[in-house]
Order: structure tokens, then sequence, then C-alpha cells
């Protein structure tokens, strides 16, 4: 599409857009009094004006029924995590059995890596790109350390080359291979959260693999970001949280994947609780854990309700939008930002889009690195009405997401931030 730089054409995307009516479906904050421009949703995803009453039926159906809501509250407490299997199957690319809502994601990722991560004498080294998310990188440190392993000699960060900002895939297979016979297990954030860098899973799940080691994915940026499809792929596991791109509510229930040829591996090491016990002789409380078949094995405890009913919420919105559509609109949306961005006159003394340009390499986001005065350009969106978000030592990442997030917020917020780079 040939854009525009002006609010007409923004204005013409908008009403073009099959996906418009949804914006109306969620609640937007004000700055000093006005509606603001949301752009921070990899951070926070807004709520869905839906919420309030998926949380309300629950808390009736706990003063009508108290405990017996178990079994005759409208969406039954006893099998609640049941509810939300064939939305989140169909973001991750998956099988009902193979996921999971439960805990959160730094709890769901050290229990997956009690399975997924056996080192040996010789096989125990941990591959992940550098500058994980911090829950990430203390993840893996304390795992190491649990198993008398040093972090400087058992997990392998990868960076970027020099004066780039991204990994390339073929930098992250030729480390696979050089590492293949000492690897234990591959773990990347599916969309790296500084950059905005969509990986490759399919390569890095097929070269790990190869090399003998187990491969899993933190999908906090990239769960109802970008389509995934994690059965067809062969991932083993993956994590996520679900108050971002999912709308679920800060600190809302997390999920996990588990492949399916897993699911009967009963010599797999686990950390097992009273929920993943076999469902039908759970109440029995007998000794002797006997986990449910596929992911559901791996819960420990009974599934929040009042932050699961915001989490359903959400995956109704979800399911009624459609990913393969929130991903047209969200390269359109990201498309149109960076135009804007690169029609800023002399834009690269201010500061450089570190994002990948191609859209199968990124998701909503992109990240600005700022050459100058990166900090008070911020506070001076921000003043201004924009809600983005900022990261050391200088990047401000922008997140248009298309369930919510306008053409006209975009070219808005380029306006705004032409301004404030000029003050």
């Amino acid at each position: 599409m040939k854009f525009e730089n002006s609010l007409a054409f923004a204005r013409t995307l908008d009403k073009k857009d099959p996906l418009k009516s949804f914006r109306q479906q969620f609640h937007f904050p004000k700055v000093a009094g006005k509606k603001a421009i949301y752009l921070t949703g990899n951070s926070l995803g807004l709520e869905p004006k839906i919420t309030r009453s998926f949380i309300s039926q629950e808390l009736n159906d706990w003063a009508r029924f108290g405990v017996e809501g178990h079994v005759h509250a409208k969406r039954p407490w006893l099998y609640y995590h049941k509810f939300s299997k064939k939305v989140l199957a169909n973001l991750v690319g998956a099988k009902p059995h193979e996921v999971v809502s439960m805990n959160q994601l730094t709890v769901n990722l050290h229990l997956m890596m009690v399975s997924f991560y056996r080192p040996t004498a010789t096989r125990y080294k941990i591959l992940t790109e550098a500058g994980a998310f911090s829950s990430d990188q203390y993840a893996f440190e304390s795992q190491l350390r649990y198993h008398n392993l040093n972090p400087a000699d058992g997990l392998i960060e990868l960076k970027p080359r020099e004066g780039e900002h991204v990994l390339r895939t073929e930098d992250i297979l030729k480390a696979i291979e050089e590492h293949r016979e000492q690897l234990a297990l591959i773990v990347f954030g599916a969309v790296q959260y500084y950059s905005g860098q969509l990986f490759d899973l399919k390569a890095i799940t097929r070269a790990g693999h190869d090399s003998g080691a187990y491969v899993g994915f933190d999908l906090a940026h990239a769960i109802g970001n970008v389509p995934l499809s994690l059965h067809a792929w062969g991932v083993d596991f993956a994590v996520w949280c679900s108050y971002k791109y999912l709308n679920s509510g800060p600190g809302g229930v997390a999920g996990a994947f588990v492949h399916e040829k897993h699911a009967t591996d009963l010599s797999m090491p686990r950390f097992a609780g009273w929920w993943g016990h076999e469902e039908k002789v759970r109440f029995q409380m007998k000794k002797g854990f006997r986990p449910m078949t596929g992911v559901d094995g791996w819960q420990l405890s009974n599934y929040p309700i009042l932050s699961g009913a915001a989490h359903l919420a959400s995956l109704a919105t979800f399911e009624k939008a459609g990913m393969n559509n929130l991903r047209k609109k969200s390269i359109l949306l990201t498309g149109y930002l960076e135009y804007l961005l690169k029609s800023i006159p002399d834009f690269t003394q201010f500061f450089k889009i570190i994002t990948p340009a191609r859209a199968e390499a990124r998701g909503c986001q992109l990240s600005l690195l700022t050459t100058k005065n990166g900090g008070k350009i911020f506070k001076s969106i921000s003043k201004a009405g924009v809600l983005a978000d900022w990261r050391e030592p200088g990047v401000i990442r922008v997140a248009p997401v298309p369930l919510y997030n306008s053409f006209e917020d975009v070219y808005r917020f380029v306006k705004i931030f032409n301004r404030a780079l000029l003050k």
C-alpha cells in the first residue's frame, strides 16, 4: 500500500478497517482530561468493557452459592481452566490438551525447566538471547545454581553483531551447531521485549532438536501479537503471561504449552500439585501422584477464578476478531508508523528504529533508540497525552495494538513525537 502523511489518509484507513468496532469495546485512560493515545499494550493491555460483567458473574455466583459455586456457578469453578483452552490453542497453534491457563509466567518457566532442563556432566548448557527479560534471566541463573552449575559457564547468551541491534537467524543456528554437544536447553523470548524482534521459532526448534536439546519459548510479547504454530513446529514447551497483548488485567493468570509428544511420558520429572492429579480421583486425597494427560498434568493449584474471569473476557474478544485479521491490521499499523517516522526530516539525527523492517520479523512494536535527550523526549510526549514505554538506556517502545489502536492514533503520535524532538 502507498501511504500518505496526512490526517485525512489516516482517517480513510480507519473507515476501511474491518476491526474498527473493537476500539469501542475498550476503556482508554485519560491524560489531562483527554483520551490518551495508548501505545503501550506491550506492557499492559487495555481493559475490555465486558471484563466487569465476567467478574461480576463470578462474584454473584460466589454470593449465591458459596462453595457450591464449584459445581453450580454459570461457569463451574472446578473446570475453569478448561474454558480458555479452545481460544488459547488457536492463538498459539496448538491442540486444546496442549495448553492450559495457570500460575504466573516465571512460575510456569520454572515448572517447565524442572521437566525439560535435565543437565548431565557433558550436556548442561542453556542457550538464550543476551538481554532477555529479567525474569527469564533470573530463572535461568537460579536453575543453573540449583543444579550446582555456574551461570557464567552454563548460560550461553547470544548478542547481535557489532553495530547491529537484532540477532541474525544464521548466527543463532551457527551457535546451536557450535555448542550442539553441550546443549541441554534452548529458550528464547519469541518476541524480544527490548528490540521487538520476532525470532524464527521454527528454524530454532528444528536446529535445537537436531542438536539433541529441548526447545522452549517465552511468549510474553508474542501471544495475541503474532501468529504461532507451536504444535506443527514441534516446540517442546512455551510459557506466557496474559496482561500484555491478551488484555487480561495486571498480574492476570498466565499459561503454558507442552507438546503432546510429552503428554504421556510419566518418566519426565515434574513438581506435582493436586490440581494436576487425575481429575476423576483428585478428591480421594490418596498418596501417589497420577498426572492428568497433557499439559494439565503440570498444574499445581486450583484455578484463580476472578483473574480467570478477566482472562475469559479478553479471550472472547480475540475469538471474535480472529488472529489472522489482527495480524493483517498489525502489519498495516506498524508499516504506517514506520513510514511516518521516516518522514520526519533528518530523523536519523534523533533516533533509529531498531526493530526489524521486515513484517515477518516483528509484531506490533517498534523500538526507537534515541541518540540524545531520550528521557526528555519521552517526558514530553507523555505530558502531551501519549502513553508509550521507556526502556534504558534510551529506547522508546511504541506498540499500536490492532484490537484497539487506530491509524489516527499513529498519525497523532508521530506529530507529537516530532514536536518533542525539536524542543
